[in-house]
């Protein structure tokens, strides 16, 4: 009677738990994350374009998709807290289902169905919840209904005298999980597998229990086989406009799809649970990294202590083999679609979406290994807190990971909006690759027409971003004056031209500065990407209006703190204007504070401050630092100090010592 109880309140117990664990793993940093990747141009339309929008931009790539879109964006603002708190709820949801659905497959084995639900819920190998606006909307939602068809499937079978109504329900949960998109077509015959395991209860026959199991799973199937001929039909209809399917147009040998398996089942079932210890050993003593073993020791204590309140008695060879076989059959299929349309299943990148898939099967896999190797129930206990506690720990990684980058975003922002207060409208800013790790440059494009053209109703989109090196030959067909560009935002976009382009630069560990034929030529930046030093001669610097009385900024985007690139970028505008008062204030007001430059090239804009305010022998100085710290600036130097001589030559002054510092750097007449 005691343990009885014990179970039910474990049970009653279970979503307090999940709560909390979803909390621990993903909500810590939360306040500190916002939006990433395609999470912009979705936020963009909802906010300037409205949620009926969201019905036409997917009609093209995921038809059935849009109205998920439409109903959340209609309930939720486009505000970056609202929708992580969103990704809390349905992650929690998600480990709850699944927990109920392994409970109602398996219900001697508590323990173990509920290890399998919590691992699921922290899985490591999947990175991408704090794309939290994209991912809940385009796979999370359309899984939670494909689990609750599962979970509606095992509760026909378990419950028989509402078999019909269960299985419609299941039905209609299915057609309402698969449709939307194309992540779970492989997911299918797992229910048939579920199906197989609880019908062995009752018939120990092995074709009359293959018949039955058909019986129960046909309906599905026929609904899946519809599924995959609507898909065949749209894909080759000549709208679609999202991946290609590569699989029917190449060969495939038999030794690439015994690798493509085994590298699945290795990276789901296995790797993802020990990554965690291999990306925090390679920066331990990093706060985050320390932090994230701090959690994990936490984690494990607690679980070790709960499981033990847990049933560990009903060990069986036949669950570990059925755990075993169906985790690696799910991960498997889970991997299908990503590999049918020729995708990479890489770690710890956006292409770890692909592993929401196959969870279910990771998680099983896992659970069955120990459940065969470990013998002692106490044993178990320690390892399963163990797995459960680094998935938390991974997960607080990668938080802190998006963390770091919501901060770099608001750099970027920040100094954009400094270095250009406004911009005319149709230009097109080109830069060679951004310092970011969750955004590409088409995910710029909304958050800067959100910036200079707040006001914006549909019409042509005022403003892009392009990387010059991944869109040339493509939307950039050359870095030639007077080419046409288009940028997308789904339903509307950007039609610009080279012929009114700005070009600029973020470097890694420097500010963003405006490169001109002007101030930041060719020669000066000669060493950056060819890709960017070629369009530089593109960038006109007249575009940028400088009578405005404000910065733009997004308005959940707080604006970064007045450092070093604060005053850089602020005297690289006032140096454009020729304000040489203005730029020297700013660089007196930055020293004063202790900022110093991260990167030399950024010491050419005070150089020349200095000799055009008069102070040449601060100037020379401030060019034998730089030279000191990079050889590579003297073509910079140069140009710099010809500017200076050119300058001062105009208002008649003596240049003897701009000319012996021109020659003492060797710079060509």
């Amino acid at each position: 009677m005691g343990s009885m109880i014990r179970e039910r309140l474990n049970d009653r117990n279970v979503p307090l738990l999940f709560f909390l664990t979803t909390i621990v793993a993903y909500g810590l940093l939360l306040p500190q994350t916002g939006f990433y990747w395609d999470d912009w141009p979705f936020v963009w339309i909802a906010k300037f374009l409205g949620p009926k929008e969201f019905l036409p931009a997917f009609a093209n790539v995921r038809p059935f998709l849009g109205p998920i879109f439409y109903v959340t964006t209609s309930l939720i603002p486009p505000v970056p807290i609202y929708w992580q708190l969103f990704a809390l709820v349905i992650r929690c949801l998600a480990g709850l289902f699944v927990w109920y659905i392994f409970h109602l497959i398996w219900p001697r084995h508590k323990q173990q169905t509920l290890v399998m639900a919590l691992l699921f819920l922290v899985f490591p190998g999947y990175s991408q919840h704090w794309v939290a606006f994209t991912h809940i909307n385009q796979e999370w939602i359309p899984f939670l209904f494909y689990l609750l068809s599962f979970g509606f499937t095992a509760r026909a079978l378990r419950h028989t005298d509402k078999l019909r109504s269960n299985t419609l329900i299941a039905l209609l949960f299915l057609i309402a999980g698969v449709l939307p998109t194309e992540y779970f077509i492989g997911l299918e015959p797992l229910r048939l597998l579920f199906i197989w395991v609880i019908i062995s209860e009752r018939i120990q026959q092995f074709r009359l229990r293959f018949f039955e199991a058909l019986k129960h799973w046909i309906l599905y199937f026929l609904i899946w086989l519809a599924n995959l001929a609507w898909l065949f039909y749209y894909y080759t209809m000549g709208t679609y406009q999202s991946y290609d399917i590569e699989i029917p147009g190449k060969q495939i040998s038999l030794s690439q799809i015994v690798f493509g398996i085994a590298d699945a089942i290795w990276k789901a079932g296995i790797y993802v649970w020990i990554q965690g210890i291999v990306l925090i050993t390679k920066s331990v003593r990093a706060p985050s990294s320390i932090l994230a073993l701090l959690l994990i020791v936490l984690s494990l204590t607690f679980f070790v202590f709960y499981l033990r309140g847990v049933d560990i008695s009903n060990r069986t060879k036949s669950f570990a083999f059925y755990a075993l076989v169906i985790g690696s059959v799910g991960i498997v299929l889970g991997r299908l679609p990503s590999f049918a349309a020729g995708l990479p299943l890489t770690l710890q990148s956006s292409n770890d979406r692909f592993m929401i898939s196959m969870m279910i099967g990771g998680s099983l896999f896992i659970v069955g290994l120990v459940e065969w190797i470990v013998l002692k129930g106490q044993i178990k206990i320690y390892i399963f807190a163990l797995l459960i506690a680094l998935g938390i720990g991974q997960q607080f990684f990668n938080a802190n990971l998006f963390r770091r980058d919501w901060l770099k975003q608001q750099e970027f922002y920040s100094q954009l909006a400094w270095r250009i207060p406004a911009m005319k409208p149709n230009t097109l800013l080109m830069t060679d690759q951004l310092p970011v790790d969750y955004e590409t440059d088409l995910s710029f494009t909304a958050p800067i027409n959100w910036m200079y053209a707040p006001d914006y109703q549909r019409s042509r989109v005022p403003y892009g971003l392009i990387y010059t090196e991944k869109r040339l030959g493509g939307s950039l067909p050359s870095l030639t004056s007077g080419e046409q560009v288009k940028v997308y935002l789904r339903t509307v976009y950007f039609n610009g031209s080279t012929s009114q382009a700005i070009v600029f630069s973020m470097p890694k560990n420097g500010c963003l500065r405006v490169l001109s034929p002007i101030w930041g030529d060719e020669i000066t930046y000669g060493r950056q990407s060819s890709y960017l030093v070629k369009a530089i001669p593109l960038s006109d610097e007249r575009l940028i209006l400088t009578d405005t009385h404000s910065s733009a900024k997004l308005p959940f985007l707080g604006e970064a703190k007045h450092t070093w690139c604060y005053y850089y970028t602020k005297a690289e505008l006032a140096r454009q204007q020729k304000d040489w008062k203005q730029a020297m204030q700013l660089f007196n007001e930055a020293t004063s504070l202790g900022y110093r430059a991260s990167d030399p090239f950024e010491l050419l804009v005070f150089i020349e401050t200095n000799a055009m305010t008069g102070d040449i022998n601060a100037a020379e100085k401030l060019s034998k630092e730089a030279m000191r710290e990079d050889k590579g600036i003297r073509k910079g130097l140069c140009q710099t100090w010809k500017r200076v001589q050119i300058d001062r030559s105009a208002q008649s002054a003596d240049n003897s010592q701009v000319d012996r510092i021109l020659a003492e750097f060797q710079c060509a007449p």
